[in-house]
């Protein structure tokens, strides 16, 4: 009988633990951070059929239930989800902000997700010039910031329910605006590969606490103006579209109704959305 070469143990390795729901790695380039997949079983048949999804949790970390959220969609559309953990605290100091502002201490966490995106399409042998981004609560805070500094890189950007956001604005200091973004991270916005993403801005019609966004001078996360974007995250959402529209990028704005501060339940918005771009 002839050897099946589907039988061998580099195979069954495969299966097992990079098809499917995979386990969690940590990443090559810093291992203070790690990742986990869901690989479609369609994936070896046809691999550069296949997109790649990157969710980011908030500060919650729930980066399983996000993979596991878009699994199925991935199975059915063809798509690699890959949801990265930004652990509270690589310093040592306990934060559990910095992944949502891209700079900590010696950290850029664009480059961090970058490192995996390249990482991950060598496990699998193949390319993601491209990709689409999710992130919701602070995961949406990295999505709102990754886009102004890596459109080359992204097909799509869904922005879900910051609790602050960063407005394309050259007078107002990074993270408030767009100021002095060359200095700290040695690009400048490019306001024509922002136009080619295809962006979506979600939150909960009922996303209307405040106890958590109102930052108090002396914390951590606050900046001189980072509260005038609005009182509640349906306000903040609706700045953001406002800013982006009149420098020309084209917004899909989407108001969940009976939806208060919740990721998973605008999953299948974020799916549809997807679905839309062919």
């Amino acid at each position: 009988m002839l050897a099946n070469p589907e039988d061998s143990p580099e195979a069954r390795s495969r299966k097992l633990y990079y098809r499917g729901a995979t386990t969690i790695f940590s990443c090559r380039m810093d291992p203070r951070f790690a990742y986990c997949l869901y690989v479609p079983q369609s994936f070896d048949q046809c691999p550069q059929e296949h997109r790649l999804l990157v969710a980011v949790h908030g500060t919650g970390r729930t980066m399983v239930e996000y993979r596991d959220a878009f699994a199925e969609f991935g199975r059915f559309n063809k798509y690699v989800i890959l949801a990265p953990l930004f652990p509270v605290g690589p310093l040592g100091d306990g934060n559990p902000h910095g992944f949502k502002y891209l700079v900590e201490g010696d950290i850029r966490y664009d480059q961090v997700l970058l490192a995996m995106v390249d990482e991950v399409a060598q496990v699998l042998n193949t390319t993601f010039e491209r990709f689409s981004l999710f992130g919701y609560s602070g995961g949406g805070h990295f999505a709102n910031r990754f886009y102004y500094l890596h459109p080359e890189r992204l097909r799509s950007v869904s922005i879900g329910a910051p609790g602050s956001v960063t407005l394309i604005d050259d007078h107002r200091d990074w993270w408030v605006g767009t100021g002095g973004i060359e200095k700290i991270f040695g690009k400048n916005l490019n306001l024509p590969a922002l136009r080619e993403v295809d962006v979506q801005l979600l939150v909960g019609a009922a996303d209307l606490e405040t106890w958590e966004i109102h930052y108090a001078p002396g914390s951590v996360q606050f900046k001189e103006g980072i509260n005038d974007a609005g009182s509640t995250r349906v306000e903040r959402n609706a700045t953001l579209a406002r800013n982006l529209q009149a420098h020309d990028i084209r917004v899909q704005q989407d108001i969940v109704p009976n939806v208060a501060h919740a990721g998973i339940s605008v999953v299948p918005y974020v799916q549809d959305f997807l679905l839309g771009l062919g």
